[in-house]
């Protein structure tokens, strides 16, 4: 395999058994696991959001990261707070855990040594952080596991590029906003439902507000499902999103 393999040709699920073994043997030794939702983003995109944008963040990363391959997308998370919202599947916390125990545990089996977990919707960063130490635990300790779990960061290279792309970096709330809406136009544009666009909520989240989401649901602070403001999207800001996040994550792994 050449370090200049397309995305396609790292995924492990695209790949036969004596495929992923000569990569483990020509040094491919790390390996990234995407995490995704299929939850509500507002009226105007689908519901697989979330795991299309750990799809194409995965494929941006292997290439930054070099000698990666990509495990295939864990695409339901922890969503219990968009349940309220039709079409929202959610995994209880024990549940998303087990999964990526077996799936840390299998790729240690096979020769991984640098197994990396970052999703796309930031709603699993909090469970990934608690569950770190046990996924730790559950692999020899040569192999080396890590989680990226930084939501301030993950939002503040958001509003960056989208200012940077000319759009509005207070439109980024962080759900079906201008950020994920654009991400989608880049994406997945046919998915988009134009003339749904609707203005949620607007500015930063108080600790009060985020506890009270937690507990009752996203519609105990925006009744449509949005945090932010999808108007102003394009794809441009999507391609400068995705960019922007891929080099965060690709950044923080690769220390």
């Amino acid at each position: 395999m050449a370090e200049s393999a397309s995305p396609e040709e790292v995924r492990l699920e695209l790949m036969s058994f004596e495929e992923v073994s000569t990569a483990l043997a020509q040094g491919y030794l790390t390996v990234l696991i995407p995490c995704g939702a299929i939850e509500q983003h507002g009226p105007h995109l689908p519901l697989c959001m979330d795991a299309d944008h750990a799809d194409a963040l995965a494929a941006k990363v292997a290439r930054h990261l070099g000698r990666t391959l990509i495990a295939p997308t864990i695409r339901v998370g922890c969503s219990a707070h968009h349940l309220a919202l039709s079409g929202t599947i959610s995994l209880r916390p024990e549940t998303f855990e087990a999964i990526c125990l077996d799936y840390c545990t299998s790729l240690a089996r096979h020769g991984f040594k640098r197994i990396l977990l970052f999703s796309g919707h930031i709603g699993n960063f909090p469970v990934l952080r608690d569950m770190l130490p046990r996924l730790r635990h559950g692999v020899p300790p040569e192999v080396e596991i890590d989680a990226f779990c930084d939501s301030i960061a993950w939002i503040d290279r958001w509003r960056n590029a989208v200012r940077d792309a000319g759009g509005d970096p207070n439109a980024v709330g962080g759900h079906a906003d201008i950020a994920e809406t654009s991400l989608m136009m880049r994406l997945r544009p046919e998915s988009v439902r134009l003339d749904r666009f609707e203005v949620g909520h607007l500015g930063a989240l108080s600790e009060e507000q985020l506890e009270l989401m937690w507990k009752r649901g996203i519609q105990s602070v925006t009744r449509n499902g949005i945090i932010g403001d999808p108007h102003g999207s394009t794809a441009e800001i999507g391609e400068r999103c995705l960019a922007a996040i891929a080099n965060l994550l690709a950044a923080s792994f690769g220390k």
